[in-house]
């Protein structure tokens, strides 16, 4: 570490410091707010493929590191069990795959604000009844919403402990991608969350 720290001030001393606060774009809202996003695209894959991909423009939610919203919705969605839309539309023969969220850096997660995706892989006949499809990704979206956070602590706190374990237990990475990651880190969390708040859930905060 004595090592490391003579390097880094012997590289980084030097670059001036110029006091200015990170910039904030959180004053342009919703930024699709425009009839030209409420629409349907059929675009034509370069592969034989169907895939629907449901998009949804929300308010900035890096704030919520802590409690990661996102993470946790995606977490339900995704679900593969009984009861889930996976499970209804592969009886359905209407669908192979399923996975929503928000990827939390970039384009998808910012100060203006967060985007949060479904994508559902279409079988042939899924592809025909698309609208269907959708209707029924909307349905449990709407149950969700319905029926609140309130009863699904358990589900919350599952996510947390297998975030740990697998924080706990992963395998080493590059050093370069590892530092490149801390420095984005900087950017984003408070100083005691730099190693840790990009993977691990904190706080638990139904009203979030």
């Amino acid at each position: 570490l004595d090592t490391l720290e003579k390097w880094v001030r012997e590289i980084f001393s030097e670059i001036p410091n110029n006091g200015l606060p990170k910039p904030s774009f959180g004053h342009l809202t919703q930024p699709f707010d425009t009839p030209e996003f409420h629409k349907l695209y059929r675009v034509v894959p370069i592969r034989k493929v169907h895939s629907l991909t449901i998009t949804w423009a929300l308010p900035p939610q890096e704030q919520y590191y802590r409690v990661k919203p996102l993470h946790y919705i995606s977490w339900l969605v995704g679900h593969e069990g009984k009861g889930s839309v996976l499970s209804f539309l592969r009886k359905k023969f209407w669908a192979l795959a399923l996975y929503g969220g928000n990827g939390e850096t970039g384009f998808e997660q910012n100060s203006t604000y967060s985007i949060f995706s479904i994508s559902v892989t279409l079988t042939d006949e899924g592809y025909k009844h698309f609208y269907e499809v959708a209707h029924v990704v909307f349905q449990y979206v709407k149950m969700l919403q319905n029926r609140g956070p309130d009863q699904r602590q358990v589900i919350w706190e599952e996510i947390q402990k297998i975030e740990a374990n697998e924080f706990h237990y992963q395998e080493q990475t590059d050093p370069v991608d590892y530092v490149e990651n801390l420095c984005e880190n900087m950017q984003l969390f408070q100083k005691e969350d730099f190693l840790t708040g990009d993977q691990l859930l904190f706080e638990y905060k139904p009203e979030v």
